[in-house]
Order: C-alpha cells, then sequence, then structure tokens
C-alpha cells in the first residue's frame, strides 16, 4: 500500500510538472513570445529598393543564360522588394491607392521568385520566357515607378 501512494504522489508531481503547476509564478505569460516585426519606414525603404536595383546593374546585372546563375541577384532584389510592400502598407499618408501600381509589381517579382529558382534562358528563346523578367523586369519598372512617384 505504501508503494501505491508513493507511485500515485510521484504520478501527480509529474503531471502538475507537465502541465505548468507549480511554477513560482514570477513569469508573465501575458507577453507574447515573439515581437511583431515593425514595418520600414517609407524613405527608407524606398532608398533600400533603389540601392538594390542599382547594386545590381553595376555589378553586370544577369547576363548568365545558365538556370540558377542569378538566383542570388533575385534574393539580392526581393527583400527589399518586400521591406518596400511592408512600409507601403504602414504608409497612411500616400493610402493604398497610391501604391497600387508598386503593389502590382511587387506581386509580379514575388510570382516570378515562387519558381524557387532562377530559370535561366533556355536556348533560342528570351528572358521574358523565364522568372527573370517577372523578377528583374518588374525590379526595374518599380524603381523607374519610384522615380516617378517621390514620397516624402
Amino acid at each position: 500500500m505504501w508503494g501505491k501512494a508513493v507511485g500515485a504522489l510521484v504520478l501527480a508531481a509529474t503531471v502538475a510538472a507537465a502541465s505548468g503547476c507549480g511554477g513560482s509564478g514570477d513569469e508573465d505569460t501575458s507577453k507574447p513570445t515573439a515581437k511583431a516585426e515593425k514595418a520600414p519606414g517609407v524613405k527608407a525603404a524606398v532608398t533600400a529598393f533603389q540601392d538594390a536595383v542599382t547594386e545590381f546593374d553595376e555589378d553586370g546585372g544577369c547576363v548568365e543564360k545558365k538556370p540558377g546563375t542569378c538566383w542570388p541577384q533575385m534574393k539580392a532584389l526581393m527583400k527589399p522588394a518586400r521591406d518596400l510592400r511592408k512600409a507601403a502598407n504602414a504608409d497612411t499618408k500616400n493610402g493604398p491607392k497610391f501604391w497600387s501600381k508598386a503593389y502590382a509589381l511587387i506581386s509580379t517579382m514575388e510570382k516570378g521568385f515562387k519558381v524557387g529558382d532562377d530559370q535561366g534562358v533556355p536556348a533560342g528563346e528570351s528572358m521574358t520566357s523565364t522568372n527573370r523578367d517577372e523578377v528583374f523586369g518588374s525590379a526595374r519598372e518599380l524603381s523607374v515607378w519610384l522615380d516617378q512617384h517621390p514620397t516624402s
């Protein structure tokens, strides 16, 4: 009988510990475990995107036709494009109507990027037949749009 009582106490202690009972009570469980990422400011996001496009151009762009050779450049453009979308979403001064063209171009970039790799340019075809145009072409068009639609 004594063994059963000890066994029951050990079982109860194990269940209590596993369910979170019996802690010190000092922990603040009301705080979220992950902090929400704050959107960058519009000016900083525009500058970062334009800098990424400039760097892409200064590095020679994407001239190799083999698949996979331009994936790093695609990734380098997508990060600031995504940050720009976050900043545009948070921009209450200009609003979503102002940003609609930029949203469409970033969505086209996302579509090309979603393929998961640079498709290259098949022999006898142009860049417009692959995801390169969706990413690089849209990035270039977005850069021009940003130049034509300055934000303060």
